[in-house]
């Protein structure tokens, strides 16, 4: 690396050290904007706008020009669309591995038959040089807790630089008293999509001793600005032995001042964002529980108040080790500056009224993905693009300052209850399935280290492209951002449960509990009932092990604010529609799957205690099995 010469040009770069390949594209280029604040990235997303609209455009041989994305203004911000559906989600199989280091990930010349450092590393360059670039520096994670990085974009895909912004955060270099030298650098080229990947996405890795190098090769921002620099933070942590979990937080305040921090993590569509929503109310005031699919039966019940809510964070919560205070809790803090909330349950007006009036009217310029807006109208979270005609698109975005998050925390947060959401199909006798969670699930140390490490990614999921069945997002459900080996964070959550041994944890699944559809309401009533409690835990009384030891404890019975909770929701085998037999069956299928998915974590270097608990798994161990492999306070309290 060399510091950037004073250039006459340009004295925004001159407290910059920047490394040779950074100097000689802007050197090279026709021209290049160093933006040092989000506004400057808003004005560029649409210098070039014809009608109100900017098309973001590439020239590809043999093809001509291809439109990867039309960008416009809106009041409350910039609106950006993708014409090809394949675009407005995260493809899960983009992320490629372009280093010599340890890894369990696809690495790119097992995909391409090349090295790529061979050849695309300089071919991509060599395309930037010919274009406008717009760079700007942030810092990954917390202020002084990440690394320092530099992005390079095409000045024409502006807004996917303002959105990184927003998510990550933007330095002026100009302010600091100390040269900036980023050490990671991330590089968009879109069109390369079309010329070498075969229109897919692709996102490379590369991981040296002195920088982190990424390269994305298409504009939507899921698997780079936001996963790509989760990935970044990962490797840190993987070198300092600390963890970035993929969860939303959340302080729960009850009408009666009690509060309980609870942490929710899980797999895409698991659920986290909405942990930090307000219940959804129909207009008399109650809440629809759920839906029977097969008797259209509805069950509702009646909260009046409910509790407040100050989150932390929505999807990143970095567990630094300078923040943990011995307590016997994990201590956590925003790894994000914004956060990329998914709106598809936002269908109408009045859904959830908070969230729609903060993007609706916000202090500052939002991004806006996958939403219906035309230029200089104020764009609705509820106005979602369709797929095709009648077919929505599953994945509507909105990327939003935290700053502007009414009630949000700023300080660290100790977690009491580790909650982990999954996504889950119906079940019935007719068609049995792993839909066989109950309202919630109270589960001992060991168990909760499993789910983690299995982390189904579940029914239905919105927020990538994926095929049917389960499958398996893996450790903590952030392994498809990770780029080493699954051994290494497993040990890292391992040990992270057992150093915090006063956390509880529970188990909730979203959108079905056998017959019933029930949308996130099980997380929202989970969270009501557990800040009530307070710090009270459950009495024998209260906890029966659940018929499918995976599942650890179930509840006999939950009554929240005088309304009863019927216990067929508690335990999905006593619901007409389901029974023992198809129970058991969705019992099984969830064993298989867990056992299939273990077995990859028995190498060499797992910890011990690991070891003991995967072979419990395989060896179809029961509760009390569980229980003994981790110390901690107990799940069962004596009266």
């Amino acid at each position: 690396m060399v510091k950037v010469k004073s250039l006459e040009r340009d004295k925004d770069l001159e407290n910059v050290e920047l490394p040779d390949e950074v100097e000689e594209l802007i050197a090279a280029c026709p021209k290049y904007i160093v933006a040092h604040n989000e506004q400057q990235l808003v004005d560029l997303s649409v210098r070039d706008a014809k009608n109100g609209c900017q098309e973001v455009k590439y020239d590809i041989p043999g093809r001509g020009e291809v439109v990867e994305a039309v960008v416009c203004k809106v009041r409350n911000g910039i609106s950006a669309n993708y014409p090809e559906p394949y675009m407005r989600r995260r493809d899960p199989n983009c992320m490629l591995i372009a280093d010599e280091k340890a890894t369990d990930k696809e690495k790119y010349e097992n995909r391409f038959g090349e090295k790529f450092e061979d050849g695309m590393r300089e071919e991509t360059f060599d395309w930037l040089k010919n274009q406008e670039l717009a760079l700007f520096f942030f810092e990954t994670g917390p202020k002084g807790l990440g690394v320092k990085a530099l992005a390079v974009v095409p000045a024409n895909a502006a807004f996917f630089a303002f959105g990184l912004s927003l998510l990550q955060g933007i330095v002026d270099t100009r302010e600091r008293e100390e040269v900036f030298k980023p050490t990671s650098h991330i590089y968009i080229a879109p069109p390369f999509r079309h010329t070498h990947f075969n229109g897919e996405q692709v996102v490379v890795h590369r991981r040296l001793d002195n920088k982190y190098e990424m390269f994305a090769y298409n504009l939507y921002p899921g698997p780079s600005a936001k996963k790509g620099v989760y990935g970044m933070l990962i490797n840190q942590g993987e070198k300092e032995d600390w963890v970035t979990l993929h969860c939303s937080a959340v302080q729960v305040v009850t009408p009666y001042g009690n509060t309980v921090n609870i942490s929710h993590e899980g797999a895409s569509g698991g659920g986290k964002s909405e942990m930090l929503e307000d219940m959804h109310r129909e207009r008399s005031g109650r809440l629809l529980f759920g839906k029977n699919l097969m008797t259209d039966e509805k069950f509702h019940i009646t909260l009046p108040q409910g509790c407040g809510l100050r989150p932390m964070t929505d999807d990143m919560a970095i567990c630094h080790n300078s923040l943990q205070k011995n307590n016997g809790k994990l201590t956590l803090m925003d790894a994000e500056n914004s956060w990329f909330v998914r709106v598809d349950h936002i269908n109408k007006y009045g859904t959830e009224p908070n969230l729609e009036a903060i993007t609706a009217n916000p202090d500052k310029p939002l991004l806006f993905l996958n939403i219906d807006a035309a230029p200089n109208s104020t764009a609705l979270i509820w106005e979602h693009i369709e797929d095709e005609p009648n077919k929505p698109c599953p994945n509507p975005r909105v990327t939003i300052p935290r700053d502007i998050i009414p009630d949000v925390l700023k300080e660290p947060l100790s977690i009491d209850v580790r909650s982990f959401g999954v996504r889950v199909p119906p079940c019935t006798k007719e068609n049995p399935t792993y839909g066989i969670l109950g309202l919630f699930h109270v589960l001992p140390p060991a168990l909760a280290w499993l789910w983690r490490l299995v982390a189904p990614r579940g029914h239905g999921n919105p927020s990538i492209i994926t095929g049917d069945g389960m499958s398996s997002e893996g450790v903590g459900s952030y392994w498809p951002f990770a780029t080493g080996k699954k051994v290494d964070q497993a040990n890292l959550l391992l040990e992270q449960i057992m150093d915090t041994p006063k956390v509880k944890y529970i188990l909730i699944p979203n959108q079905h509990i056998g017959a019933w559809k029930v949308g996130f309401m099980p997380e929202w009533i989970t969270r009501e009932y557990l800040a009530r409690r307070g710090g009270a835990w459950f009495t024998e009384n209260q906890l029966r092990p659940a018929r499918m030891p995976l599942l650890g404890y179930s509840l006999q019975e939950l009554l929240v604010e005088g309304q009863n909770i019927e216990r067929e929701f508690l335990q999905v085998h006593r619901q007409a529609e389901v029974g023992e037999k198809a129970y058991d069956i969705g019992g099984k299928i969830l064993s298989d799957f867990f056992k299939k998915c273990l077995r990859d974590y028995l190498e060499p270097g797992l910890h011990p205690v690991g070891r003991k608990i995967i072979e419990t798994a395989l060896n179809d161990g029961t509760i009390d099995d569980y229980s003994d492999l981790i110390e901690g306070e107990p799940i069962i309290r004596e009266i």
